[in-house]
């Protein structure tokens, strides 16, 4: 398990800044895309079920004012800086993964 560090700052105010610890990239990638959905759920609170595509998702990703991975190097005992396109390519690599039938 690598330990990674989500920076997330979702709009200008810097008082809006956090971060959230995950013991994996699929982990902290899944707790992005939760992210969204809770979002998602402010903005329609009507709705029963809310689906998206992963445009919107990238989207969403790209209107955060601030949004990087630090991920721990096991080697070197220190932490990698990881950009929001490393995230939206590891998420679309998850969501692929998760979209296969199981055994393929």
């Amino acid at each position: 398990m690598t330990p990674i560090m989500l920076l997330v700052q979702p709009s200008q105010r810097p008082e809006g800044r956090t971060y959230a610890e995950y013991e994996s990239v699929n982990e902290c990638m899944e707790g992005i895309c939760k992210m969204f959905e809770e979002h998602l759920k402010r903005m329609n609170p009507l709705s029963q079920s809310i689906t998206y595509g992963v445009s919107q998702l990238f989207e969403f990703i790209d209107r955060l004012v601030d949004l990087s991975c630090l991920v721990l190097r096991e080697d070197t005992q220190t932490y990698k800086s990881y950009t929001r396109e490393w995230i939206k390519e590891r998420i679309y690599v998850l969501l692929t993964q998760q979209a296969q039938p199981a055994g393929s």
